[in-house]
């Protein structure tokens, strides 16, 4: 009864957010153009509803973010009550991603690029480049890690059989 209940409101929040997403798209791409733009000038396309799109966006990723946030949460608590033992090992990722990130922020390179227009010029600083960096580079561990990973599924099935 629980995942029939489950599986009714998620398919109906599915629904509700397609709409509005059908909805927005539709206005964004239809709605026309805006008066007195810039772009113009330029034979540049302005569309008028962009901002309600931008903002659209940032709900739906919110929205995400919250329910992975409040899932992983409720799982996890609910986990550490019937099983510690296996809780601690998921948590295990956690604490590993986290050294990750920890190693390549500290591999960083801190020194400002040069030819950064004026607009950039405010995120060229150590922190910044730092941050960029060490997302770039833990991009790079995790893939490497994931080819790893499925080239030692592979070769495991194939012993295994």
């Amino acid at each position: 009864m629980a995942v029939t209940k489950i599986r009714k409101i998620s398919s109906w929040i599915l629904w509700v957010v397609a709409a509005i997403s059908v909805a927005v798209f539709a206005l964004f791409y239809f709605g026309g153009e805006a008066e007195n733009s810039p772009y113009a000038a330029v034979q540049l396309s302005d569309p008028k509803y962009t901002d309600i799109l931008i903002y659209w966006i940032y709900v739906t990723f919110a929205l995400a973010i919250i329910a992975l946030a409040g899932f992983g949460i409720f799982q996890l608590i609910t986990s550490l009550m019937t099983t510690p033992k296996k809780t601690l090992g998921g948590l295990s990722v956690i604490i590993v991603f986290a050294l990750i990130l920890g190693f390549t922020y500290v591999m960083g390179n801190p020194t400002p690029l040069s030819g950064i227009n004026t607009d950039s010029a405010q995120y060229n600083i150590p922190f910044w480049l730092k941050v960029t960096d060490m997302w770039l580079y833990s991009m790079y561990v995790l893939l490497i890690a994931c080819v790893l990973a499925v080239a030692a599924g592979s070769v495991k099935r194939f012993f295994v059989k």
